[in-house]
Formats: structure tokens, sequence, C-alpha cells
């Protein structure tokens, strides 16, 4: 098994900026009485404590991978939110959740159609899903990790492995959502402006995030390597201004059976 190189530092010296797209998210939700939530990718559990915190819950339960990610989540457990380890690519129920919710985690997960599948599966009657997901793998900060991921240097050593684009157009989620069954639903992509004091910012904001996958399957010193092909890869293709605007497309989707 890879070593867990999720960094709940590093992941949240950008807080304010992943925890915009979050309550943006949060607000399509609509409040219920006793309502049972799963959020799949709790993470830090900062932002699932959010969560328990606008909608009152009866209970609320938080999915992450991360044992570093769930000793941090451990402290905000507490009344009805608790936290498991699990994995979210497999994760099914049987109409057990009022609400579904996912913030920036399932866009690693392949195969959406099929995903979204157990996903409803798990909603009882009314049940309402809501997920945030980026979609930047178009973005120079993403294609210069996948070319380097599969260059000579790195190939071998990652297996094969590199982070591949799983999510699917607005289009294609507003038909998704529609063959499922839900009455009501909505899909949009939403740009975020992240001002940053200067470029370099954008491989510290990857490093919490994109690279994880690729530290995690290489030894330190490789890793370190395939940092500084990155830098050298991924500086060119931002422009140099101070500050920096690293703008960044996520995808924001939400129905109710």
């Amino acid at each position: 098994m890879s070593p867990d190189r999720w960094d709940p530092r590093q992941y949240e010296r950008f807080l304010e900026e992943r925890g915009r797209p979050f309550l943006d998210l949060m607000a399509l939700v609509e409040p219920q009485a006793e309502m049972r939530v799963v959020d799949l990718g709790s993470g830090t559990g900062r932002l699932t404590r959010q969560l328990q915190q606008h909608l009152k819950p009866r209970e609320i339960l938080g999915l992450d991978i991360s044992p570093a990610m769930l000793a941090e989540s451990a402290t905000y457990a507490s009344g009805g939110l608790h936290f498991e380890r699990g994995d979210i690519a497999s994760f099914s129920a049987d109409h057990s959740y009022d609400l579904v919710f996912s913030n920036a985690a399932l866009h690693w997960v392949p195969d959406h159609p099929a995903l979204f599948a157990r996903l409803t599966a798990a909603l009882a009657s009314g049940g309402q899903l809501a997920v945030q997901m980026p979609a930047m793998y178009q973005h120079p900060s993403h294609r210069a990790a996948a070319e380097v991921a599969t260059s000579p240097e790195f190939a071998s050593a990652l297996g094969g492995y590199v982070n591949r684009e799983y999510v699917l157009s607005v289009a294609e989620y507003e038909e998704l959502l529609r063959h499922l069954g839900y009455a009501r639903h909505r899909a949009e992509l939403r740009i975020y402006r992240h001002e940053m004091p200067s470029r370099e910012e954008v491989i510290e904001w990857v490093k919490g995030t994109l690279l994880v996958p690729y530290q995690e399957r290489l030894r330190p010193e490789a890793y370190e390597r395939f940092l500084a092909r990155y830098r050298e890869a991924v500086l060119p293709r931002l422009e140099d201004v101070r500050p920096y605007v690293y703008e960044y497309r996520r995808i924001l989707l939400w129905g109710r059976l």
C-alpha cells in the first residue's frame, strides 16, 4: 500500500480559497429536519463541521481514505458528527441518506455514470445529491504534471500512473442527473479567481492536492526530482505577474429525487 502523503497543513494553506466553492455548494442544499448526511472525501473535517452547523442534521458521517486527514478530523467529531476511513470509489449504501454531499473529491474517481448511479442508490426518497469537482485538467498546472509523469524519467517508477480526467461536461452531467431520475437538478461551471502573491504559489497549491498521488508512488528523492521537473515545466506557462490570478474551474451539481 502506498504511504499516506496527504498533509492537512499543506492542504489548508489555501483554506479560504478552497472554502469558497464549498460554501457555494452548501448553499444549493435544501435543509430539512432530521437529515442523515454522508460527506464523501471529508478531508480535515473542518468543512464537514460547517455543514453540520448549517444543516443541523440528525447524523452526518464523513468518509475519507487518508489516516492523516482522519486524525485531523477527529477533533471535530461530536454529537451526530463522526468520521470513518473509507474509499469513496467503492462507496455504496441502500437508500440510507437524505443527502450525499461531496466537495472536491469525486474527480479522483473513474466512470462517473456508474459512480453517480451508486450515489443515487444511496439516497432515500426525496433525497439530495450535492457535488463539487475541479475541472482543471486542461490548465497548464495540471497538464504539466501529466507530462512529467509520462516522461521517460518517471513513467517506469510510477508504474504508468498519471492523474486522468474523469470529470464530464456540464451538459453530460445534466443528462446523467435527468437519466438517474432527479426530479429537480442543476449543473453549472463556475470559475474562481484566486489572487496569489506570485505564480510560484500555484506549485504550493498543487503540492497539497494534484501532486499527492505522485508523491505516494515515488521514493522521497525521486519525488524531489519530480517536483523540480514540474517546476521547470509549469512556470514558463504561467504569466510572471504579481499578484498572479489562478483561475480555477469547478463544476457544481445538485439534484433532488
